[in-house]
């Protein structure tokens, strides 16, 4: 096991971060940790990196304990938290050479350098100032300090916050090719990212896991899974008409096209045959019957969404 959490807690003061966390990554796995704003995901991380001392619990690392592990033991560990904290005032080839003789590379720095430089894209940068790249370059300089020691478990907390959907590409691409040969731990609000590059997910809401498991058998697990069915039909109707049909949840009617309503249910069974039947007795004209395709984003509002929020 390359991360092993077991009952972690995080108290500051009388709030209460996490709540007794447990979970596991296997070597080689690629994890999406999810959760909304607050949910404690970079408090974890940073247990995690050994930033933090958990209330209680245990964290370790390819079987060493974190809380106690020696600084050679956290060398074993990339991470690059959310705020990405640089020196703008060095110049990137400087900056990650710096950071190389902190790790003690010797005779390897400027190979190791040199390969980073190459693999994160930031090629025609590396004689610039930090301060003066976009956030896009800066995230790759990041990710480039991350990997520096050859690490073999990776923490990354929202590596693509802030940047514009081709940087996204380009960093998603980075981190899917270092995913092959190490561990990673990726925080991240979009979804399609991990749908894309994580094979398994955790899902945290306010402090505890509401989701654990491979990505694909969480989108089609039945107790978080909401149908939406897109339904066109010619003739006016109510939304009430539509509520009646047993197991549908929700109606509503598109804004652009008011002939066209989406329809959603918790119901485990398909609900298009029974909109069909509706439509058939009541002599209702149907131009389209669709089923969207369960999405991560349909399964993170459904174990996240508090009545009250």
């Amino acid at each position: 096991m390359a991360i092993k959490v077991e009952g972690v807690t995080k108290l500051y003061g009388k709030q209460k971060a996490l709540n007794n966390v447990s979970f596991g990554v296997q070597k080689g796995q690629v994890v999406g940790f999810l959760g909304p704003n607050g949910a404690g995901k970079s408090t974890m991380m940073k247990i995690i990196t050994g930033f933090i001392q958990p209330t209680s619990g245990n964290v370790t690392i390819n079987g060493t304990p974190i809380n106690s592990a020696s600084k050679d033991s956290r060398f074993d560990i990339g991470y690059m938290p959310e705020n990405n904290p640089l020196y703008h005032d060095m110049y990137v080839k400087e900056y990650l050479q710096f950071v190389a003789k902190i790790y003690k590379l010797g005779r390897y720095s400027n190979k190791r350098v040199k390969g980073l430089i190459e693999l994160t894209g930031i090629v025609n940068e590396q004689n610039k100032k930090i301060g003066e790249l976009s956030k896009g370059y800066r995230q790759r300089v990041g990710l480039a300090q991350a990997l520096l020691n050859r690490p073999s478990v990776l923490i990354l907390d929202e590596p693509t916050s802030g940047l514009d959907p081709n940087q996204i590409i380009e960093i998603r691409k980075i981190i899917a090719d270092v995913g092959r040969e190490k561990t990673v731990l990726l925080s991240t609000h979009i979804m399609q990212e991990v749908e894309a590059i994580c094979s398994n997910v955790i899902i945290l809401n306010k402090g505890e896991i509401v989701a654990n498991g491979p990505t694909t058998s969480i989108m089609l697990d039945s107790s978080v899974k909401q149908q939406t069915v897109t339904v066109e039909i010619v003739e006016p109707i109510t939304p009430g008409m539509l509520m009646g049909i047993e197991g549908v949840s929700n109606v509503e009617q598109s804004n652009i096209n008011k002939n066209t309503w989406t329809v959603k249910s918790m119901a485990e069974k398909d609900i298009r045959p029974d909109i069909f039947n509706f439509c058939l007795k009541n002599n209702l004209t149907i131009i389209t019957l669709f089923k969207k395709t369960m999405q991560m984003e349909d399964v993170f509002q459904t174990v996240t969404h508090s009545p009250n929020s």
